[in-house]
């Protein structure tokens, strides 16, 4: 078993999955930045400084001054602003991810690329011509 294990791990599928793990990691803090301390005030400045994560409606009927007030006296919560950003957040991070994906697959077209593209060599006539040659042929 020991041995099977081994040979697992050493498969270079599991070394490029653990290494984009690790980088996804990193992206992902990357991303939450860019979406926190970037664009969600920019997404404030446009709504006059809403912040959607405050909204929310208790199930209830009880009424408290913030949503760390409604959780924390134990109220039944349905925290939609919550919700809200969640799903900004998932939009704005699935469109950055989107443009890498756009300018990685660019730069792998551009590599994959052949500088000098030879120009086609006619080495004889082609099909076409042929069978209209034979055609002509039988004609006569």
């Amino acid at each position: 078993m020991l041995q099977e294990f081994k040979d697992f791990i050493a498969k270079g599928n599991v070394m490029d999955m653990a290494v984009g793990i690790i980088i996804g990691a990193a992206f992902t803090a990357i991303v939450a930045s860019l979406v926190g301390d970037i664009i969600n005030p920019i997404i404030a400045l446009f709504t006059g400084g809403i912040d959607f994560s405050g909204w929310f409606y208790t199930l209830d009927g009880s009424t408290h001054a913030s949503l760390a007030a409604a959780t924390e006296a134990g109220a039944p919560v349905f925290a939609i602003g919550k919700f809200i950003m969640a799903v900004i957040n998932f939009l704005i991070i699935a469109f950055v991810v989107f443009m890498l994906v756009k300018m990685v697959n660019r730069v792998k077209a551009a590599a994959e690329k052949p500088d000098d593209v030879a120009p086609e060599v006619h080495t004889g006539p082609s099909q076409l011509d042929v069978l209209l040659e034979i055609r002509d042929s039988l004609r006569k």
